[in-house]
């Protein structure tokens, strides 16, 4: 039995990993989140590696790869803060269009999202706790309301959540449908809000059980990317303490510095496994056509998510504090991942709030 990825799956995180180091420095980092490019080097490269087609099957253009694949890229991702628009567009729309959409509906869009034609944005955020002033209401096939934190945001598609829990496809251009960007913590990737007023849409048939499939598989992609964001903070400490030098020593050699980078490796690892298992088991249920979410995959998703925010907003604040007052400057950049995960953190569902759905799901809490 094999207990760790296959030679495929690793040499696909590598090279997502090398594209973005070649072609996505820091320096343009800088530049995406001041608004001086958009990202089109990593959207055009990536779709032209296959990435955009992972999830989406054979008959639609797509590779046919499954949620263990998609968190391995994720982490590679987060790893190089890319722009990517990547948890919806990548995952959760090809997926929701695949378990609740008619033929025509996947002939229509899942081809295009294969190609990287086209991306796809998903405001379901308010599944996971509405504002009292938010949520969206759907009538006759139209839909009003307000939709907040809206993932992957300026896409051509978007997957919506009304509050009865149904998901729908709508056009960007549909009318009446109007939207506005957030000037978010994290400047690497974009969240918005949308506002519906009596917008056309289109219905997916999915269960209550396969939006939770959705919407869970959205969880360990940002776990993932969360702890490729805190490996990269990792590395950078460990090279940053080998190369400073206080009291004519480099202070990889002071004992405190060493528990640091130390306590961050021990805590970072494990968490790898766990990723790999949530991805492994919702994998399975999906191949035993079983979207029941009753069992592991659920556990795993919710338990996977709410841990990994809460080891890599340690590992975040460690690794600034491994680089004194550099951490703080936009020399280092360091920043870029830290608010990365900071923002992860709380995208469709706290820790308090994922465990508290994990207690519910299990029957321990009313």
């Amino acid at each position: 039995m094999e207990f760790g990825l296959s030679e495929e799956q690793t040499l696909l995180q590598d090279s997502v990993k090398r594209f973005l180091a070649e072609q996505y420095p820091l320096d343009k980092v800088r530049e995406f989140a001041t608004n001086d490019d958009d990202g089109a080097i990593v959207r055009n490269g990536l779709a032209a590696m296959g990435i955009t087609a992972l999830m989406i099957d054979e008959d639609h253009g797509g590779v046919g790869l499954g949620l263990l694949d998609a968190a391995l890229i994720a982490e590679a991702l987060g790893h190089g803060t890319a722009p990517m628009p990547f948890v919806a567009s990548v995952v959760m729309v090809p997926q929701a269009l695949m378990l609740g959409g008619s033929s025509e509906q996947q002939d229509r869009w899942l081809p295009k999202l294969a190609a990287g034609e086209i991306t796809a944005g998903a405001a379901i955020s308010e599944l996971t706790g509405a504002r009292g002033d938010t949520g969206v209401t759907a009538t006759n096939g139209r839909l009003s309301g307000r939709a907040m934190f809206v993932l992957d945001f300026e896409a051509d598609i978007y997957l919506v959540a009304d509050t009865n829990g149904a998901l729908h496809i709508v056009d960007a251009d549909a009318q009446g449908l109007s939207g506005k960007g957030f000037n978010t913590v994290d400047c690497t990737r974009k969240l918005g809000e949308l506002s519906f007023d009596n917008v056309p849409a289109e219905a997916l048939s999915c269960t209550a059980q396969q939006v939770a499939t959705v919407l869970n598989s959205g969880r360990v992609i940002l776990a993932a990317d969360s702890l490729g964001a805190a490996q990269n903070m990792l590395d950078q400490s460990v090279a940053y303490a080998l190369q400073r030098e206080q009291f004519n020593r480099v202070i990889a050699s002071f004992q405190a510095v060493k528990h640091m980078c130390a306590e961050m490796a021990a805590e970072l690892e494990p968490c790898r496994a766990m990723i790999w298992y949530a991805g492994h088991t919702a994998d399975a249920e999906s191949n035993a056509n079983n979207n029941s979410n009753n069992g592991e995959a659920q556990q795993y998703a919710l338990h996977t998510k709410a841990h990994l925010s809460e080891v890599c907003q340690f590992v975040a604040r460690t690794a600034t504090e491994v680089h004194g007052g550099m951490g703080f400057t936009d020399l280092v950049g360091l920043h870029y991942w830290f608010k990365r995960i900071g923002a992860n953190r709380q995208l469709l569902g706290s820790p308090e709030r994922l465990r508290d759905d994990a207690a519910r799901a299990l029957g321990m809490v009313n």
